[in-house]
């Protein structure tokens, strides 16, 4: 299970997940997406689904496959389940299997968690859940600075960094991976003006983009087959 957080809200982690989501059913392998951002909820819009149900029915007792809707396009196959709708339905201090996150291990081939941005209880539980994280940034330096904190705090629960996505951009900055004490795994470019959508409900553009499908193809291919 793979934690695809970062510290900078619209950094790209929701299309990021998405992304890495379809590379891998293009695999033909099942994949459950989960969103772990209570607050800011959108990668049930992004993959065209229903809002509910959502891991407050996972955290009820009923199976993750049944709970998650399957995307269409640009993401056709994957399995996503909503955030919750409510206050959290599990501690959040321990990574048991009997939270709504650790419910998902074992549901699918691969699992993804799409974490809110900061450092707050809501984004240390998906940390806590995942085999690992995937860091995702801008070029950003604000951007880069806030990565450098969710990779810290990934290590402080424990949890190793499989390494960094870099967004909107045609090559990483010079000093990416030593800054995160992570490889690059990939660089995701900038798309068409009009269809530069990131961590958007409108559509999931980016994600139609040939260029982009090939970015999250290569970084899956990376990923592999330690982390996937």
């Amino acid at each position: 299970m793979l934690a695809v957080a970062g510290g900078k809200g619209g950094a790209g982690k929701t299309t990021t997940t998405l992304g890495l989501a379809a590379a891998l059913v293009r695999q033909r392998r099942s994949v459950l997406a989960a969103d772990a951002d209570r607050e800011m909820p959108d990668l049930h819009a992004m993959a065209g689904v229903a809002r509910d149900p959502g891991l407050d029915a996972v955290a009820a007792g009923w199976p993750p496959r049944m709970v998650a809707g399957i995307a269409d396009e640009p993401a056709p196959g994957v399995g996503v389940i909503p955030a919750e709708t409510g206050p959290p339905t599990a501690d959040r201090t321990p990574p048991e299997t009997g939270t709504p996150l650790g419910r998902v291990r074992g549901c699918a081939d691969a699992a993804l968690f799409d974490c809110p941005a900061g450092a707050g209880p809501d984004a240390v539980a998906p940390l806590r859940a995942a085999d690992a994280a995937v860091v995702v940034t801008t070029a950003e330096p604000a951007c880069l600075r806030d990565a450098a904190k969710t990779a810290a705090m990934a290590r402080e629960l424990d949890t190793p960094v499989a390494g960094a996505v870099v967004t909107r951009a045609a090559d990483p900055p010079d000093g990416v991976g030593r800054l995160l004490d992570a490889p690059v795994l990939g660089v995701v470019p900038e798309v068409e003006i009009e269809a530069a959508v990131t961590d958007d409900a409108s559509g999931g553009k980016p994600l139609s983009s040939e260029r982009v499908r090939a970015a999250h193809d290569g970084i899956v291919s990376a990923l592999q087959p330690k982390y996937l």
